[in-house]
């Protein structure tokens, strides 16, 4: 007996839809890698299609088959890295969903990263969270596909405001108690003043053309190095002594870590193209205030580049 195809009938209301389909997928994505062991990613998944207004509903059966065909494609190796998966599923939604014009794809991931302390060289972990998406458009010929690979990374500022406070404020006490002049410079060289702290969340996205590589290691390393300092999930006392005067020694604004990662991008991604987009946010969780402080940027890699070219004049 066949059974009757209800999603093909026509819809009361005849209108078109722009994303129908499934969120919150969650799937555990493997990543092959030749000679060593596979990275692991716990992942959600958002998958859409639009939708004729002569169709009732979407097969959405079809996009769970598309999911696990591509991620037994990532454990045999097909798929080689996690920044194509995206754009490979909305390829293959197109193929499945002949009536839609348009997929999409979005994948929120985390994964561990092992690491060593920067003094003792403990071994410990760190929990980084990954966005992936892409949008295929029906095309003559093969699809236009725009994907994006980004990822959120925890680390530390020292506010560069209360540390010139202090800095004035300790320079009178040793003026005061008759320390020299050059004693006083040496002094400041060697030790930075106090400040208070804060735990920053940066947010790197590169969305670009399908067929343009953007690594997501450098997008990580990018977050890490524009803020005060790096943290890590366990400190011996020599680890927490570098750190915290890592972390004085380069005071940062909010302003200041979007405005770093910004010129790392183009210092990293200035061989894509000039409609890339970037999107640059920054969060610090205040140590001293009720509020957290908050900055963003976005733009394309043009715009960036021209500003910066124009900067350094």
């Amino acid at each position: 007996m066949e059974l009757p195809d209800v999603q093909s009938s026509l819809p009361e209301v005849r209108i078109n839809l722009t994303r129908v389909g499934v969120k919150n997928v969650q799937k555990l994505v493997e990543v092959a890698r030749p000679g060593k062991r596979p990275v692991i990613f716990i992942s959600n998944f958002d998958v859409f299609v639009d939708l004729p207004g002569s169709l009732k509903g979407a097969n959405l059966s079809r996009n769970f088959e598309v999911i696990d065909e591509v991620l037994q494609q990532a454990i045999d190796g097909e798929v080689k890295v996690i920044e194509e998966l995206c754009s490979v599923v909305a390829r293959k939604l197109l193929d499945r969903h002949e009536y839609a014009e348009r997929t999409e794809v979005r994948m929120h991931s985390q994964f561990m990263i092992r690491r060593e302390t920067p003094v003792s060289e403990t071994s410990c972990h760190e929990v980084v969270s990954v966005h992936a998406s892409a949008v295929a458009q029906r095309n003559d010929g093969s699809p236009i596909i725009r994907k994006s690979i980004g990822a959120e990374v925890t680390g530390m500022t020292a506010c560069p405001c209360a540390q010139n406070i202090m800095m004035d404020h300790a320079l009178h006490v040793l003026e005061n108690l008759g320390v020299a002049e050059d004693t006083i410079e040496a002094f400041f060289n060697e030790v930075p003043m106090a400040t208070h702290n804060q735990r920053g969340r940066g947010f790197l996205c590169v969305e670009t053309d399908d067929d343009q590589r953007v690594s997501l290691e450098k997008i990580i390393k990018i977050l890490k190095d524009s803020m005060s300092a790096r943290i890590y999930e366990l400190l011996k006392r020599g680890d927490e002594s570098f750190v915290v005067m890592e972390a004085h020694k380069n005071p940062r604004f909010v302003e200041d870590c979007v405005r770093e990662m910004a010129r790392k991008v183009i210092a990293q991604f200035r061989y894509l193209p000039g409609d890339s987009v970037i999107t640059i946010k920054q969060t610090n969780e205040e140590s001293i205030h009720q509020h957290d402080a908050y900055a963003e940027r976005k733009a394309t890699i043009a715009e960036l580049v021209a500003e910066m070219d124009e900067g350094a004049l």
